[in-house]
C-alpha cells in the first residue's frame, strides 16, 4: 500500500502509462467523453469529489508540460485553484480556450478522470511531459 498520494490502482495504472505528449482530462460531471476514451468515474454524488483535490492529487502524479482550460471560467474560486495548482507551469504553459475547443481535445485523450464537480467549466486538458 502507497504511503502518500494517489490510492486508486486503475487511475495510477493510467498515469503511469502516459507517455509524453498524451493527454490526461480532469473533468466535472457534465463534460462529455467521446466514445473509446476511457473514463475513471471518481463522482458520487453532485460535487464530490471536488476537482481542484483531484486535479491537485493527479498533478502530484504527472509530469505536466502544459494545461488547458476553458476561457469561459468565471467562478473566483476555480480560477484562484487554477492559478494555486498551474504556478509551477508558469503563465506560458496555461492555455485558455474556448469551451468548445476544449471539448474537442478530450477526442484525443487517454483517458477522462471524472470528479463529481457541479462548478461549470471546472475542467482541465493536461499534457504529459517528461522529467528531464
Amino acid at each position: 500500500m502507497r504511503d502518500d498520494g494517489l490510492w486508486h490502482p486503475r487511475l495510477l495504472h493510467l498515469i503511469a502509462s502516459l507517455g509524453h505528449g498524451d493527454l490526461l482530462v480532469v473533468a466535472d460531471a457534465g463534460l462529455p467523453v467521446p466514445p473509446g476514451v476511457e473514463t475513471v468515474d471518481l463522482l458520487w454524488q453532485r460535487g464530490e469529489p471536488r476537482f481542484l483535490p483531484v486535479l491537485a492529487a493527479v498533478l502530484g502524479e504527472l509530469v505536466v508540460e502544459q494545461a488547458t482550460v476553458a476561457h469561459e471560467v468565471t467562478d473566483p474560486l476555480l480560477l484562484a485553484g487554477f492559478a494555486r495548482q498551474f504556478t509551477a507551469l508558469g503563465a506560458d504553459r496555461v492555455e485558455r480556450v474556448p469551451h468548445e475547443r476544449l471539448k474537442d481535445l478530450t477526442r484525443h485523450a487517454r483517458v477522462v478522470v471524472r470528479t463529481g464537480e457541479a462548478t461549470p467549466y471546472a475542467n482541465a486538458v493536461l499534457r504529459a511531459g517528461v522529467p528531464f
